[in-house]
């Protein structure tokens, strides 16, 4: 991944401040075609409609993408995304991380935005890794991720930690997307029960809300800005909720709140009888 990495600009990383507050979107599967669509949803629209939502009532200090930034990975799509944030959050650095659906070489080939490693500020270390498998459905984190996470909280055992991927960990109660959960999980937690530092840890993939706790840790899945699963179904089945965003306000002293926030109902073309995609 390190031929991958580039700079957070326009931020002071040292930069301390009451709380830092981070948006995060997630699986906006854009198409290499303006207005492609994913089981009938036109994806451009709904992550127009998420950022609309945001930019009436969040200050963010980053944009981050937890993958799935592109539905067939074409740098199109891509420069399409860029363009999108740059239109409703200009000022505002982005970062995003890869999905299965994304091709990273081509995220570097639009532009000067991010594909960071891990940004340290108001005290906070956030941590980006990358789970996709070239070609593949479901994660791995892999030998020299892992690695790179226990050399990056053991080198800030002091600054409360968020760690951010694009698969999920931990099952979050729906088989058939559960059959794609990080396979190298038990290695992953092995390095961060390690370092109490770690506060939370946040995905994607899984289109859904979700939140429980482990030794102390959040464990969170995001909404996508296109169409929702239906949560606790052990079958494909998709759910009528809109697309949406999260939010984390991040304080020095090491505590953090959350939200997540939803477009407003609209009607979209959705085919809620589709049994997979």
């Amino acid at each position: 991944m390190d031929q991958h990495i580039s700079h957070i600009f326009g931020r002071d990383k040292k930069k301390t401040m009451g709380t830092f507050k981070l948006l995060q979107i997630s699986d906006c599967h854009l198409g290499s075609t303006p207005n492609d669509t994913l089981l009938g949803m036109d994806t451009d629209q709904s992550l127009i409609d998420v950022l609309e939502q945001a930019q009436r009532t969040e200050s963010p200090d980053m944009v981050l993408c937890t993958g799935d930034v592109s539905n067939d990975g074409g740098p199109v799509s891509y420069a399409r995304f860029l363009c999108l944030i740059d239109e409703f959050f200009p000022s505002v650095p982005l970062a995003w991380l890869p999905g299965n659906h994304d091709d990273p070489d081509n995220m570097l080939k639009v532009g000067q935005h991010p594909l960071e490693l891990a940004h340290h500020v108001n005290g906070w270390h956030l941590i980006f890794l990358n789970s996709r498998i070239p070609g593949e459905e479901g994660g791995r984190l892999g030998r020299a991720e892992l690695q790179r996470l226990d050399r990056e909280l053991s080198a800030h055992p002091a600054s409360p930690t968020a760690v951010f991927l694009h698969h999920q960990p931990v099952p979050v109660g729906s088989a058939w997307v559960d059959q794609y959960v990080v396979e190298d999980a038990d290695a992953f937690f092995d390095v961060v029960d390690r370092h109490s530092q770690v506060r939370l840890i946040s995905w994607g993939h899984v289109h859904q809300e979700f939140h429980q706790r482990r030794n102390g840790v959040s464990l969170i899945a995001s909404p996508s800005t296109s169409v929702q699963f239906l949560p606790n179904s052990d079958e494909f089945k998709l759910d009528p909720a809109m697309p949406g965003y999260r939010t984390y306000t991040l304080h020095a002293d090491g505590h953090f709140e959350m939200q997540v926030v939803r477009a407003e109902k609209k009607m979209y073309s959705v085919d809620m009888t589709a049994t997979g995609y």
